[in-house]
């Protein structure tokens, strides 16, 4: 008869002790390195790049002019916007648009200055006059670095429809694409004028404003999550 062997319950209970830590080490080291796994994913997702293609690719192999408007009180207490926003955009287009030539921005900023009753003409007559296929019509609506009767918290805002007109199409007078561009800078609430100076605020404003306007004519490289 085989004497049975005895195991003190102490030990058993110690030896199962041990194992229950060893398997909740276990587990809790899978949790860890999923997490970092998941943290990992995130940042790899909000880094992703978009390849975006132009809205409106009308602009290739033809003579193209920018114009821009604004309201008066809009051009009273920002005189270098409208001149600022035409230069940029038109580089831009002239840059990246294949085959494009685009009328200097200091010649339209010129006739629309010896020409006062240029809002009231006709799209299609304003185009013929500065001599281009295509007229880019930014209209903007509204620009400002500041909520409204704050003076003291930096929230940049700038909208504008934009739209193109064909000179050479069977309407010459009517937009054949239109859409609507707004840009917010900074992207955090709060910030206050003894945190950031103005002219700082207003490039970061006008930069955004300028890319997104300027994106819609040719293919370019964005981010899929973009911070502003």
């Amino acid at each position: 008869m085989t004497r049975a062997t005895h195991i003190p319950v102490r030990s058993v209970l110690r030896r199962a002790a041990l194992l229950a830590a060893a398997a909740a080490l276990a587990l809790s080291g899978t949790g860890c390195i999923a997490g970092a796994v998941g943290a990992l994913g995130q940042q790899i997702e909000r880094g992703k790049k978009l390849d975006v293609p132009a809205q409106y690719d009308g602009l290739e192999a033809k003579t193209s002019a920018v114009i821009v408007n604004a309201d008066y009180a809009t051009l009273v207490e920002h005189p270098a916007l409208v001149a600022n926003v035409t230069a940029n955009v038109s580089a831009r287009i002239k840059a990246y648009v294949k085959d494009s030539s685009v009328l200097p921005p200091g010649q339209v900023l010129d006739w629309q200055y010896r020409t006062p009753q240029w809002r009231a003409l006709p799209h299609g007559e304003i185009a013929r006059e500065l001599g281009v296929d295509r007229l880019v019509y930014i209209d903007i609506y509204e620009y400002r670095l500041n909520p409204v009767g704050n003076s003291y918290i930096w929230d940049g805002v700038a909208g504008a429809n934009i739209g193109v007109v064909e000179a050479d199409s069977l309407s010459p007078d009517e937009f054949v694409y239109t859409t609507n561009v707004v840009a917010r800078f900074p992207n955090k609430e709060g910030i206050g004028r003894e945190s950031a100076r103005r002219e700082d605020i207003e490039r970061g404003l006008l930069t955004l404003f300028i890319q997104r306007s300027s994106w819609l004519f040719y293919r370019h490289i964005e981010d899929k999550y973009p911070e502003y």
